[in-house]
């Protein structure tokens, strides 16, 4: 049983929408009895068809500047219009990983608190906040959702602790074609074998099974078969529907349509220098980028495009049109969920939420990985590398596993014609935001009440505040510092400031309005504030189970730094 408490005037007002809801039901059926004869359906679903339908799109390992409404050459027609024709962000933040940011953007929690303090692959029996699974002490979008009469699905990769006991359809999804943590593409492939197979509403079904679709897919697309069923089912029970569409793209083993590949060989022969240059000068002309923001400078580990051969330019660009080709792919995505939503009479009254996981990925290094031909296709295995994530992540410092900018900032489109003001349209929105306000917003637009407890067990307090008064132009009364922790690198930011921290390495300080690409480290200039941080940071660790981090540092490009094999002891050699 859901048991419900009303602790602020948003919990109020959510009570006022269920109450409103109640008595059009009760009036309904008053009338019915007074007319002798049952309400028509179009009347049954008058108040499921006032409250919003919930479409959140989240990519996997995609950068700030990946996408052309954010400065990115790859084209993006689809995702631009829902940006022409809504709102953008311009300081959303992600929480550096997969696994932890699913966590936080489901459940309105910092991830240990709703247990997933890292990915789903490493459980800590004694631990606060790292169980590899979802909590007990958590609610899901699809649980609260789902309670309140929506209908409730997922397509794509879910990474929270499936093998753990907490797979989606236990955790409120109505529906599911999933994946247990992605890199699928094509039905048959290299791959681990984990990765061969997708869930239907929790059977365990091959991947190249005709059950999960025809013919030679893509799982871009595949998946896009499937929300697009779900929402038909949704329609058919005469509910709204909240769809989480968890993209497996662009994360690695890079992989693609060949016929989408080869639209982009040959274009990234410019180089990310070049490139990187023209991102950022897009980014300031629309305003996304203040012109006070120096560019970051390419890492020393990136060499300059100019100093590599002509065949190690090609094998370059081999791999950034593969990335690229992955972009047009979710674009066009996109465009098939618009048009069936439109198709459909949906597309007015549905919020989409289109956002990133967290920033570019810089693994595998500055060379990165091009093994098998043609790159891209099913035996492939490439991964984009350090040099094309810096290109990513335009105009930041650092990649995903980091707290500095480029680990954590993602766009953010909302999308919701009947919602949000036209005038806002094509608008951008400067005020920051954060994963764990989806819950709260949510909860906003539907309606739909937040519990004290479900399932017999206490729920924590959502984080997050609701973002609905940014969609119309108004501020954001946001009184709580947003704060991160991911093996060890941790950061807070508290109104225009920012303190962050590499792991094992001192904290920073940054002044956001005059340097978002932290340049300038006003720590010694500021040692009062950065101290008044600190403190915060660490009664915020402290009250939200974050485990003290007992890895290993971590290199630029996010990789273990470990002692060379001759100076490791003999039981670590053997490990």
């Amino acid at each position: 049983m859901m048991t419900q408490t009303f602790s602020s005037p948003r919990s109020i007002h959510q009570a006022i929408c269920n109450l409103t809801r109640l008595t059009c039901a009760v009036l309904l059926g008053f009338s019915a009895l007074v007319l002798g004869q049952p309400p028509s359906s179009a009347q049954a679903a008058e108040p499921a068809a006032k409250r919003p339908n919930i479409l959140v799109i989240l990519v996997d390992d995609m950068g700030f500047s990946d996408i052309g409404c954010y400065g990115s050459e790859i084209p993006t027609p689809n995702i631009d219009t829902l940006a022409s024709r809504g709102v953008r962000f311009t300081q959303f933040y992600n929480t550096a990983r997969c696994s932890t940011t699913r966590a936080s953007l489901l459940t309105g929690l910092y991830p240990h608190q709703a247990g997933m303090g890292y990915l789903d692959g490493l459980r800590k029996p004694a631990s606060k906040g790292t169980h590899a699974r979802l909590h007990d002490r958590c609610v899901t979008l699809a649980e609260v959702l789902g309670a309140d009469g929506y209908h409730t699905s997922m397509v794509g990769k879910w990474h929270l602790g499936q093998q753990n006991g907490t797979p989606p359809w236990e955790r409120g999804f109505q529906r599911t074609a999933t994946t247990q943590f992605g890199e699928l593409y094509f039905p048959k492939e290299r791959s681990r074998e984990a990765c061969k197979w997708v869930y239907l509403d929790g059977r365990k079904v091959a991947a190249d099974s005709s059950e999960v679709g025809r013919g030679e897919w893509y799982s871009t697309f595949m998946f896009t078969d499937w929300a697009l069923k779900f929402v038909d089912d949704a329609r058919a029970k005469e509910k709204p529907f909240f769809l989480y569409f968890a993209h497996g793209a662009p994360h690695f083993p890079l992989k693609a349509p060949q016929e989408v590949i080869s639209k982009y060989r040959g274009r990234y022969k410019a180089g990310w220098d070049v490139l990187r240059e023209a991102r950022h000068r897009r980014q300031i002309e629309a305003g996304i980028v203040d012109p006070k923001w120096p560019l970051a400078p390419r890492p020393s580990d990136v060499p300059a495009w100019d100093s590599l051969s002509a065949e190690e330019q090609d094998r370059y660009d081999a791999i950034m049109a593969v990335y690229a080709a992955m972009i047009d792919c979710i674009d066009q995505s996109v465009g098939r969920m618009v048009a069936g939503l439109r198709e459909r009479g949906l597309l007015d009254n549905t919020l989409i939420l289109f956002l990133s996981d967290n920033g570019g990925n810089a693994e595998s290094g500055p060379r990165g990985i091009s093994e098998g031909t043609p790159p891209g296709g099913p035996d492939s295995h490439v991964f984009l590398g350090m040099c094309w994530a810096t290109l990513n992540n335009t105009p930041f410092r650092r990649y995903k596993h980091f707290t500095n900018e480029g680990g954590i900032s993602t766009p953010l489109i909302a999308h919701w014609p009947a919602g949000i003001p036209v005038a806002r349209n094509g608008k951008l929105e400067h005020q920051p935001g954060h994963l764990i306000d989806i819950m709260a917003t949510a909860c906003d637009v539907s309606g739909a009440l937040y519990p004290a407890e479900f399932k017999g067990h206490r729920i924590l307090p959502m984080e997050g505040i609701s973002l609905t008064p940014a969609f119309s132009g108004n501020p954001l009364h946001r009184v709580k510092p947003i704060f991160w922790e991911h093996e060890g690198n941790r950061a807070v930011r508290s109104g225009a400031w920012k303190l962050v921290m590499k792991y094992q390495e001192e904290w920073a300080l940054y002044h956001i309005p005059n340097d978002r690409t932290e340049q300038r480290n006003l720590i010694g200039e500021k040692p009062d504030l950065a101290r008044l941080l600190t403190r915060q940071w660490n009664d915020w660790a402290a009250s939200t189970y974050v485990d003290d981090w007992e890895g290993p540092a971590r290199n630029e490009w996010g990789e273990e730094v470990r002692a060379p094999a001759a100076t490791q002891p003999v039981a670590e050699k053997a490990k």
